[in-house]
């Protein structure tokens, strides 16, 4: 049998444990729970329209992409991989608010051609 010198008495823990991160993460509930405040306040307080949908829509986009930063880390990645990201999604945005934009215009042309 081979003789191991390793000894786990023998062995000196050098490192520290690093402190909690409780202050970051208190940070980030305190952010969401006031984005979704904000949110709840639009949706409840404003009359239903475009205004209020599209300032919902906004604050709604800004907080998903709050928590792909924190909880995906995706703002520790290089830059390339956050435009790859980025970019498409920018462009899927475009696309609700092009989607949006129509759909009202030939709903509109749908009802106003029947009165």
């Amino acid at each position: 049998m081979a003789a191991h010198s390793h000894n786990a008495h023998n062995e000196q823990i050098t490192g520290e444990i690093p402190k909690p991160q409780t202050k970051g993460i208190w940070r980030v509930f305190i952010i969401l729970c006031v984005l979704t405040a904000v949110e709840f306040a639009f949706a409840f307080l404003m009359e239903p329209g475009t205004l209020r949908n599209v300032i919902f829509i906004i604050l709604t986009i800004f907080k998903a992409f709050f928590i792909v930063a924190e909880f995906m880390h995706l703002k520790h990645e290089t830059k390339s991989l956050i435009w790859t990201i980025l970019v498409p999604c920018a462009l899927i945005i475009w696309l609700i608010i092009a989607l949006i934009t129509e759909g009202s215009f030939y709903g509109d042309s749908v009802f106003n051609y029947f009165k």
